[in-house]
C-alpha cells in the first residue's frame, strides 16, 4: 500500500529515456520517471499500475515511480476496492 504521500498510478504513455506519462488515483496526469537505484530492477509497460512519489516541486505534474505491481497485487487491490 501507498505510504503517505504516494498515491497509486496506471502507466497511460511511455515518453523514452525512464520516462511515462501515469494517470494517477488522485486526478492528475504525471509525467514520472523511474531513479537510477530503481531502474534495474523495474520494467515498466503501458497499463501497469504503480506507487507514485510526487516530486516537493511541482507535486501535481512531476513524480517517481517506485514500485510496480504483480499481477496478484493488481487483483487484490480491486477486491477491495482500490482500483475499479
Amino acid at each position: 500500500m501507498p505510504k503517505e504521500g504516494e498515491v497509486i498510478g496506471i502507466v497511460e504513455a511511455k515518453l523514452g529515456g525512464k520516462r511515462f506519462s501515469v494517470r494517477c488515483l488522485d486526478g492528475n496526469m504525471r509525467i514520472c520517471r523511474v531513479p537510477g537505484k530503481y531502474g534495474i530492477s523495474l520494467w515498466i509497460s503501458v497499463g501497469d499500475v504503480v506507487i507514485v512519489q510526487p516530486w516537493s516541486i511541482q507535486s501535481n505534474e512531476r513524480g517517481d515511480i517506485i514500485w510496480k505491481y504483480s499481477k496478484a497485487q493488481i487483483e487484490w487491490l480491486k477486491r477491495r476496492g482500490y482500483l475499479k
